[in-house]
């Protein structure tokens, strides 16, 4: 290629040609130098190469490129890195590689027509051996990435379909990934390459940012294994592969996408899995699945609505339904209060008439229920009947049954405070059945203060189960603050660390907005007990902890200390709900739209509860 700038070290240099005014002359040498770049053995191409990452990146959706062959230029690099060690080894070329692959997942992220290019290039089986493991897990990276995109496109997936080492290579990649960035980057700091040093910080971090970004890629990794399985999981022929116990079992405790928040985690995956009635039969055959997804559907986090979908699809499958409903209906009747999640409209109503279906199919003889389990649907159904019968009451025998239900209430309190735990929590139950089904407001405090009753007399499961009652009625849902803290409570008596976390981060997060003086945060300061409680479950739920566990970096060893914060923090009972009743009801009697009416307009309300994504504020608390 001809030299363009006299002040350039480098014949044909990219950006000298880029800088080239005459518009026909600059794509025949753009072309040229697509056409020869692979063959040559100059220095300096990792500096074209990086960029046309910065292009990639910048401008996804520009076409010029690849009507001039940068795919295949950078499928024919790729090739070269792997059968040429001593290229590779040569000057910077052991970039190159990465940011070829990078940048065939940057134009192919948004493009069908762009994704078709790329396949008919031959980008596929370079990016296997990539995917493979033949360089670093580094590479492996921005394979599994670029592959990722080319699965979404129903144009461009038979010819990775028809690989079919992808989908092995991906599964083992999920589940081994975390381990291979612990092992061969994360755990020796003087062991690690320099290359993938520069690459993860760009030489703008020390040890602390490298291993920071390990955390994050290692996640990346995991998760974009994930994604492209689960475009693999859309095909029926592809499930039985999938559907491994040994794959399956690790799925809900995929959570990389707390670092990575577009992704849907493990938990994605499985209810793609569950939508085919191929899937579901190996999903309800896998011991601790259901538990798992109970406890994600029982959580206030962005996955929560993937897993409810999970287990009404279990239920609602004959085959699989007594197989899981006897472990689904519990968790499943403490959400029956939700009214809407996302989009997901009138979702209680919905859990209500999938659990009445399990009830009906039983006498026909399709299932078999336990007693206990037939009693929880009996009784959710009749409450929804008694939310009827109190709509055709006069408003002053609600009232009334409000004021008695109030009485008892305030008994409990009195209790609670003379150390009678078992009593107060008799007298909630009492003020329960007392307290009309449209005082939301009223029945989440009463369901939280019991939910602190069951703690104390170390029930964590009986405090969960009313904690999660108390924020699907509250509005907005998930947000009642003392509830996510009693839930966190009780979700670390029982080892449960990522549930813990994820609700003791969104209690801080509560705080920090409340009006509430026993919960405001003073001087924006994070309170003790609740700091403790996230460091440790941080410590815990670390990305790397299995994997260091397994390579001697981590002993598993209790934390000293008192994790659940002042006794006097949760015998702090609340009573503002008493003011509601100052007007005899009325807020609580009206329509279901009517329980914020003490917010003046709608935007002051949105302003208050503006939720941030649980995932961008674990990434606030990743250094505690």
């Amino acid at each position: 290629m001809d030299k363009v700038s006299s002040d350039c070290p480098y014949p044909g240099c990219f950006f000298c040609v880029m800088k080239e005014g005459n518009p026909s002359k600059r794509r025949a040498s753009i072309l040229k130098f697509f056409r020869e770049l692979p063959s040559q053995d100059d220095d300096g191409q990792v500096l074209p190469i990086s960029g046309l990452w910065n292009t990639a990146m910048a401008h996804p959706n520009d076409q010029e490129f690849i009507d001039l062959g940068i795919f295949e230029c950078m499928a024919a690099l790729i090739w070269k890195g792997l059968k040429n060690r001593r290229w590779l080894a040569h000057d910077q070329n052991i970039y190159i590689p990465y940011y070829a692959a990078h940048i065939i997942g940057s134009y192919t992220m948004n493009m069908e027509e762009f994704a078709d290019s790329a396949v008919h290039a031959g980008v596929i089986p370079p990016l296997v051996e990539l995917l493979s493991g033949r360089l670093t897990w580094v590479e492996q990276r921005v394979a599994v990435r670029a592959l990722g995109h080319l699965a979404t496109y129903s144009s461009t997936f038979p010819a990775l379909g028809s690989h079919g080492d992808i989908l092995e290579l991906s599964i083992q990649l999920a589940m081994s990934s975390l381990e291979i960035v612990y092992s061969h980057f994360y755990q020796y700091v003087d062991r690690r390459l320099s290359y993938h040093c520069d690459l993860l910080t760009r030489g703008m971090g020390g040890v602390e940012m490298e291993s920071r970004k390990a955390e994050e890629w290692a996640s990346q990794l995991q998760c974009w294994s994930l994604q492209l399985i689960n475009c693999f999981a859309f095909k029926p022929e592809f499930l039985q592969t999938i559907c491994k116990p040994e794959f399956l079992i690790k799925l809900p405790g995929m959570w990389g996408g707390l670092v990575n928040e577009n992704s849907p985690a493990g938990i994605g995956l499985l209810r793609t899995i569950c939508h085919h009635k191929l899937g579901r039969g190996p999903v309800a055959s896998c011991t601790g699945i259901i538990e798992a997804l109970c406890n994600i559907a029982r959580s206030s986090d962005d996955w929560q609505y993937m897993a409810i979908d999970c287990l009404l699809w279990l239920l609602q499958d004959p085959s699989t339904c007594h197989k899981v409903i006897d472990k689904a209906v519990p968790a499943l009747v403490d959400l029956a209060e939700i009214s809407a999640l996302g989009d997901h409209k009138k979702l209680g109503d919905t859990i209500v008439s999938v659990l009445q279906e399990c009830i009906q199919s039983q006498g026909n003889g399709r299932n078999s229920l336990s007693n206990r389990t037939k009693e929880q649907i009996e009784e959710l159904l009749n409450s929804r009947q008694r939310l009827k019968w109190e709509k055709s009451m006069p408003k002053e025998d609600l009232h009334i049954k409000q004021a008695a239900a109030l009485v008892v209430k305030l008994e409990g309190n009195s209790l609670f405070s003379s150390g009678n735990i078992s009593g107060a929590a008799s007298k909630y139950s009492e003020a329960l059945a007392l307290c009309p089904m449209r005082s939301k407001k009223e029945r989440v405090v009463l369901y939280s203060n019991r939910a602190q009753c069951y703690l104390l007399l170390q029930q964590p499961l009986f405090a969960i189960s009313d904690a999660t009652r108390a924020l699907c009625l509250h509005n907005p849902l998930n947000r009642h603050a003392k509830s996510l803290w009693r839930r966190a409570q009780a979700y670390d008596m029982l080892g449960l660390a990522k549930e813990s976390l994820l609700d003791a981060i969104l209690f801080i997060n509560e705080c920090s907005q409340s009006n509430d003086p026993d919960l405001s945060l003073r001087q924006n300061k994070v309170p003790d007990y609740a700091e403790r409680l996230v460091k440790k479950q941080m410590r815990a739920a670390w990305l790397f902890r299995e994997a260091a566990i397994k390579h001697g970096g981590v002993h598993c060893e209790g934390d000293a200390g008192d994790m659940y914060g002042r006794e006097t923090d949760d015998s702090e009972w609340e009573t503002a709900s008493e003011s509601d009743i100052g007007n005899d009801g009325r807020d609580e009697m009206g329509d279901d739209d009517d329980d914020d009416s003490e917010w003046k307009n709608e935007d002051e309300r949105k302003d208050k509860y503006d939720k941030p994504s649980i995932k961008g504020i674990v990434q606030d608390f990743y250094n505690c």
